[in-house]
């Protein structure tokens, strides 16, 4: 892979070498937190890759410490600080990312490199194959705020692991290690850390030089029998995403992770 990108942009950076293209996001000091202008650069650069004939094979990764820790609270809240607008953000920018990489005609490799949670899981699982560092882990955090799984959460996972690891992952809230999403089937493979960037890019080599239209062949006809209600699924996680931001039980998980303290849920 290129020792510099061919595009920076303010929180992407794109690299190549021949027919395979790498997507850094690029927000370390927030841990990759998924802000709007993070999906408008991703956006931007997942459309300009989709479009482009000589780009074969695409991988996504992030910088530094984790892969992408879900909705950036910062960026999420409203201005009266008492709610998230979560139903306009999902349907403005997170739909139109998971919606293209699975509609992109050729093969996207998740490369995670550290922590995905919240929507940086869905975000991770939208891709053809996922790969993990064994120090990674994945995380449905939305329960510990009050919230649910969004940005196809819902139908990502379920599709790869079934009901009931989706509900345990959805209403426990807890880390599921790299090594076991693997043994389950959420994710392709785990590495050890040392060996995890020679193997991603070993893979991403492998899949920029294959039959191109035979990967998009099998896209479509995953996205056909797994994903044919995913518009219908995104638009009904937007609807209940943005009733339950409203409740009491939000606001007070919102206020403890901001104190740092556990948060006391109703049920209101």
């Amino acid at each position: 892979m290129s020792e510099e990108p061919v595009s920076r942009l303010d929180t992407v950076e794109l690299y190549r070498t021949g027919a395979a293209a790498k997507i850094v996001l690029n927000r370390p000091d927030r841990m990759n937190a998924w802000s709007t202008g993070m999906a408008a650069d991703l956006l931007s650069v997942l459309g300009d890759l989709a479009s482009d004939d000589s780009v074969r094979a695409v991988m996504l990764t992030g910088a530094g410490r984790a892969f992408c820790t879900g909705a950036d609270l910062k960026d999420a809240v409203t201005a009266d600080g008492a709610t998230m607008d979560t139903d306009r953000i999902l349907i403005d920018w997170y739909h139109p990312i998971v919606t293209a990489i699975r509609e992109m005609p050729k093969p996207v490799i998740s490369a995670v490199n550290g922590p995905a949670a919240g929507a940086g899981v869905s975000l991770a699982l939208s891709a053809d194959l996922v790969v993990a560092k064994e120090s990674a882990y994945f995380l449905l955090a939305f329960v510990n705020i009050g919230l649910l799984p969004d940005a196809g959460s819902s139908l990502f996972i379920p599709a790869r692991i079934g009901f009931a690891r989706f509900a345990e992952m959805a209403m426990l809230g807890e880390r599921l290690p790299a090594p076991k999403a693997a043994d389950i089937g959420l994710i392709n493979s785990s590495w050890p850390d040392d060996e995890f960037e020679k193997n991603a890019e070993a893979l991403l080599t492998r899949l920029s030089n294959g039959p191109t239209r035979s990967y998009a062949g099998t896209k479509r006809e995953l996205n056909h029998w797994m994903y044919s209600g995913m518009a219908e699924q995104l638009a009904l996680e937007a609807q209940l995403q943005g009733e339950v931001a409203r409740s009491q039980d939000c606001a007070e998980g919102i206020a403890a992770f901001t104190e740092k303290r556990p948060p006391r849920f109703t049920g209101h």
